[in-house]
Parts: C-alpha cells; sequence; structure tokens
C-alpha cells in the first residue's frame, strides 16, 4: 500500500497555456462563487480561474490559506520610478479547495522565495513597504513599494524619502564583493 494518493494528471481540458520552459508543480479544483475552474501553481507563478494570464510569483502581494479556501491578493503596478516599481494591490480573490493536495504548500513557498527583502517604513504623511523580488528570468532584485492606504504617493516629500529608502535597501543587498 502507498504511503501517499499520487495526484492524477491534470486534464488537457484545464491546462493553462504554458509557456515552453513551464511547468505545472500542483493544481486543484476550485470556486469562487462565480463558477468553478482549476487553479494551477507552475514554476513561473499561479494560474486562476477566469484569467486567461499567469499572475507572476513576484506579482502575487499575498497568499493565505484558511485550510479550505485559499485568497490570493494580486498586486498591479501603477508607477514606474527610477530603479523601483510601484505596486498596488488588486482586491483578494477566494477559492474554495476541496482537494487541495499539494497547491497552498507550493503557493506559500514560491511567493516565500520571491521575497529576498521587505521592510516596511514610515513616510512624510504615511507608511509603506520596500520590497526586492526574485523574478524569474531576471538577474538581481526587482524593487517594487507598496503605499499603504492613505499615504500622499505623489507628494514631493513621499518620493524623495522612498527613492532613499529604496537605494538603502539595495545598498544593503549588495554583495560587497561586486
Amino acid at each position: 500500500m502507498p504511503l501517499f494518493r499520487r495526484r492524477p494528471k491534470l486534464p488537457p481540458a484545464d491546462r493553462p497555456p504554458l509557456e515552453r520552459d513551464e511547468r505545472v508543480l500542483a493544481w486543484a479544483a476550485a470556486g469562487n462563487g462565480e463558477g468553478d475552474g482549476v487553479v494551477v501553481a507552475t514554476n513561473l507563478g499561479l494560474w486562476l480561474p477566469g484569467r486567461g494570464h499567469r499572475i507572476g510569483w513576484h506579482d502575487v502581494v499575498k497568499a493565505v490559506w484558511s485550510g479550505r479556501e485559499l485568497t490570493v491578493t494580486p498586486g498591479e503596478r501603477v508607477a514606474e520610478r527610477d530603479g523601483y516599481l510601484v505596486v498596488a494591490e488588486l482586491p483578494a480573490e477566494r477559492y474554495l479547495l476541496l482537494d487541495p493536495g499539494d497547491l497552498p504548500h507550493q503557493v506559500r513557498t514560491r511567493v516565500t522565495r520571491s521575497v529576498a527583502y521587505t521592510q516596511h517604513h514610515a513616510l512624510p504623511g504615511g507608511s509603506g513597504r520596500v520590497v526586492g523580488r526574485r523574478v524569474p528570468g531576471s538577474d538581481g532584485l526587482t524593487w517594487m513599494v507598496h503605499y499603504d492606504p492613505g499615504t500622499p504617493a505623489d507628494a514631493a516629500d513621499v518620493l524623495a524619502e522612498t527613492d532613499r529608502l529604496v537605494a538603502a535597501a539595495r545598498t544593503a543587498t549588495t554583495p560587497a564583493d561586486l
């Protein structure tokens, strides 16, 4: 008798349009209240029901597993500044997974691995998080800033302080022998 139950392969009808070097790591049938689908984790990101594109691991702001429901909060790039991106949280998406298999573990592992640096900071009139993320196919870290709600992101003093904080984070994470 096997020690674990082998999960069947993802049915071809549920297989997303993978890139050449992309491979399925885990999947689970899901429902989100607006119809059913399949959540698929690959080495490059997460395919969610109703989307025609993959969300890269570096674009998942938050993922939470309740034991029955996977909640994914994707990020959206709202601005590109000198050396970093400004990212806003999109609404959280919830998926009921009745037979989750290894999917929650893969999601947690991949999102966590993509984060190399994270630090929350006070800013003039608000606060925000500076994040260095690993992006598949890119050397080094991609720097992102998530402003907390109410922070005046376009104010000159906020921009100057954000620039300084990102530069300090880059310096702190750059190996001394380069």
